[in-house]
């Protein structure tokens, strides 16, 4: 056991800081923080735990399903599963309920958002450490020049772009969710029409100086577009919550030392 890192102790049973420590790989904690991956890693470790002794108490029956061709769940994982099934029941929500759902702010629910785009690329190897500072050299001073002098845009596309849209003076077309890499949608998202990158957004192509050239945002779809979709949703929603209020239950009657389960989301 380690003072800073203890092991964790549910009901009698020990879970080795190793095995924490392994899980805590899995958890995202801001740089120099270790304890915060640890104490998440804990707690998830913690609630396992709990479930799979839930799970025995009820002689849940082991029956694994295949995930995939050749691969089936393990053991453990078959018993939670199983032990969710039986404990968290989640009636479907009623039309009415939907509606007023939907009623709440149908403007929420639009059809996808259509983006007419122009960028200068300049690529790189994303495992070519020199390669890309290199790029992002030429990338940060063409984005001054840009900002600088806005209709320069096409001219330095034509001169420095690596994209064939430099043909077009950088002009991608009309695109939209889904058609880039997620980097580059996150950016466009950030834009308004008119709008200049302040600084080069960088994606497994290299990196990218983007103006938004116009965005027409999507209509907002009618209930009976939307009522299947938002269903679906709601019912995953008090699925979530039917198995928090399972955990915080076990938890509460449980004896738990190394985690604490008051901080679970």
């Amino acid at each position: 056991m380690n003072a800073l890192f203890p092991d964790v102790v549910v009901n009698g049973t020990t879970i080795p800081s190793a095995a924490i420590a392994a899980e805590a790989q899995n958890h995202e904690a801001p740089r120099g923080k270790p304890g915060v991956a640890w104490r998440k890693a804990a707690n998830a470790l913690a609630v396992r735990a709990l479930l799979l002794q839930e799970a025995q108490r009820r002689e849940i029956p082991a029956d694994p399903q295949e995930l995939e061709p050749g691969r089936f769940e393990t053991g453990n994982e078959v018993r939670i599963r199983a032990l969710l099934e039986d404990a968290v029941q989640v009636s479907p929500p009623s039309e009415e309920e939907v509606r007023a759902e939907w009623s709440r702010d149908p403007s929420k629910f639009r059809a996808p958002p259509l983006w007419s785009v122009s960028h200068i690329l300049f690529a790189c190897d994303p495992q070519d450490e020199e390669a890309g500072k290199r790029a992002l050299a030429r990338a940060i001073d063409v984005t001054g020049r840009v900002l600088g002098h806005p209709k320069s845009f096409g001219r330095l596309a034509r001169q420095e772009s690596d994209c064939p849209s430099r043909d077009r003076d950088g002009m991608l077309g009309q695109i939209g969710p889904g058609d880039t890499v997620p980097e580059f949608e996150a950016a466009l998202r950030t834009l308004s029409a008119g709008d200049i990158t302040f600084e080069p957004v960088r994606t497994r192509h290299g990196w990218h100086v983007i103006r938004m050239d116009d965005c027409a945002e999507g209509d907002v779809l009618p209930f009976e577009a939307v009522a299947p979709r938002l269903r679906a949703a709601m019912e995953k929603r008090a699925w979530g919550q039917g198995v928090r209020d399972l955990v915080t239950t076990l938890s509460q009657k449980a004896d738990i030392t190394g985690a604490d389960l008051g901080n679970c989301p």
